[in-house]
């Protein structure tokens, strides 16, 4: 606004007035800039630390033990008060040993074969003396020789018997024969063991039925992609009595984990569909019951957890998804996701710089030491150790938690994983109520890993009924890998579908297979 200096006033109290008007709207229009840049500096400083995690996520060590670090930092998140300084300062005691690697011994339960490697008899005497040498001891080495697989052809023979002098007098002969061995898929070539094979290579290992296609191919064998999947939904449908009594056992469980990841099914209504993981137990041979059960469903809808569950009223581990509080499962929240969070946080900040997240990943890994202590304990040991240990520290997260969640911006990464983790707490720390449940629901995200990696070679399901036998296959599979590893987990797939093919009883086929009553 300009003035004329005929206009003005010759009094100098309206002078004054007018003077004091003027500041007043300069002071509220600097003030309105002010506000904008701050606002601006936020959405900057928010932007620029979304592309420093995008970078480190990118570039960086993906070991949540040791984030990764970029050049950008918040200074007001690297401010430490006194009591922060002491929360770093008791760090774990416990010093990790690390002992030098050794070739451990190869498994005496091998077949071998001893080869002698001698010099020759004109070598066997003294290069001095010409004496005969003597045999004073002798050096080994062991080496594996992998011996490639080989297929045969089982020819099955039933003589058929009959009645000569029936024939000479005329009468009705009658033919006798012995019956058709029980077979998984009846009029098929395929034996349990072939079948075991296929169904090994892809959900266990990930291999898809076009590179087993080429894989027979080489070694003079047409089996083509059609007839292995024809198989596979075969298969599926023979295991679902069994399927159906494992998810039995799992739902009497007091403790389950769940989780989802999406999958692409050509032929189906949405674009993108899910595959759900139940499983408890642990993922090693254990003990306690082990089961791993998977869940086609073309949705993400809390219905079909709700479906699945069937009124489950025990704990369930799961991650901050908000479709499970639609079921009637306790929830026990991860705090393996909420550190994930707070990792966040911390790769964004400079190097070697010791920060308010700092804080945070120090009392985590104490709760996370103490579960390293008492592990393979009973859970009445559990329990007690985690009422005397853990609760003072999980009080002290908390209490550090709400102290700080006005303090940083709510938008930053540091005050996203405040806020995700204050929504989280009152379930996390329902872990401390039963020594049988667990501190975070890792369980389910390495049962569900296997099918990821296998998603990426296969890519997609082409049906909806495809899909639906994946689920059933890959719950077999790796239920069988967790109560039994190794050489003995072939040897249970191989006999599985001649336990499905001679009965038809669930109760009998899962003690047959897995020891389940």
């Amino acid at each position: 606004m300009k003035f004329n200096a005929n206009s003005l006033p010759n009094d100098p109290e309206q002078l004054k007035q007018m003077l004091l008007e003027l500041q007043q709207r300069m002071d509220e229009e600097l003030a309105q800039k002010d506000n904008e840049l701050v606002e601006k500096d936020v959405a900057y400083q928010i932007l620029l630390e979304r592309y420093n995690l995008k970078l480190a996520n990118e570039y960086s060590k993906k070991s949540e033990r040791m984030p990764g670090a970029d050049e950008v930092f918040n200074e007001v998140e690297l401010v430490l008060d006194e009591h922060d300084k002491k929360l770093l300062a008791e760090t774990n005691s416990d010093a990790i040993t690390k002992t030098k690697p050794k070739r451990k011994p190869l498994p005496q339960a091998l077949p071998r074969k001893e080869v002698v490697v001698d010099i020759i008899d004109a070598d066997k005497v003294c290069d001095c003396c010409q004496s005969p040498l003597h045999k004073m001891g002798e050096s080994s080495s062991e080496a594996l020789e992998f011996m490639p697989a080989h297929i045969k052809v089982i020819k099955t023979i039933r003589p058929k018997y009959t009645c000569r002098q029936c024939e000479r007098v005329g009468i009705e002969s009658v033919v006798k024969t012995a019956l058709m061995p029980a077979t998984p898929i009846p009029k098929s070539i395929a034996t349990p063991s072939l079948l075991s094979q296929i169904i090994s290579c892809k959900y266990q290992f990930g291999l898809p039925l076009n590179r087993q296609e080429t894989m027979f191919s080489d070694i003079g064998l047409e089996l083509s992609r059609q007839t292995m999947s024809s198989w596979m939904l075969r298969s599926a449908q023979l295991l679902e009595p069994l399927y159906r009594r494992l998810k039995e056992v799992l739902l009497a469980e007091p403790a389950i984990f769940a989780d989802e990841t999406p999958l692409k099914v050509i032929k189906a209504e949405k674009t993108t569909s899910y595959m759900w993981v139940y499983c408890c137990g642990s993922d090693r041979p254990s003990e306690t019951t082990n089961i791993v059960l998977y869940d086609y469903h073309n949705s993400r809808a809390a219905q079909c957890a709700i479906d699945f569950l069937d009124g489950y009223q025990g704990y369930m581990h799961v991650d901050g998804y908000k479709a499970y509080g639609l079921t009637e499962a306790k929830l026990v929240a991860c705090l393996a996701h909420i550190r994930r969070k707070f990792i966040d946080a911390k790769k964004i900040h400079a190097k070697a710089k010791t920060g308010k997240v700092d804080v945070v990943l120090n009392l985590i890994g104490k709760l996370y030491g103490l579960e390293q202590r008492i592990k393979g304990k009973s859970s009445e040991d559990k329990f007690n150790s985690r009422q005397s240990h853990a609760k003072p520290i999980v009080k002290e997260l908390h209490h550090w938690l709400i102290k700080h969640k006005d303090k940083i911006p709510p938008k930053s990464k540091l005050g996203e994983a405040i806020s995700y983790s204050l929504n989280q707490f009152d379930k996390f720390q329902r872990y401390l109520e039963d020594g049988r449940l667990s501190i975070d629901n890792n369980r389910a995200e390495r049962a569900i890993k296997p099918f990821v990696i296998g998603r990426k070679a296969w890519l997609f399901s082409n049906t909806c009924n495809g899909a639906h036998a994946s689920a059933i296959l890959y719950s077999i599979v790796e239920t069988a890998l967790c109560r039994m590893r190794h050489n003995a987990v072939y040897t249970e797939r191989k006999t599985m579908p001649n336990h499905l093919a001679e009965s038809y009883n669930t109760k009998i086929l899962a003690y047959n297979c897995f020891g389940i009553v």
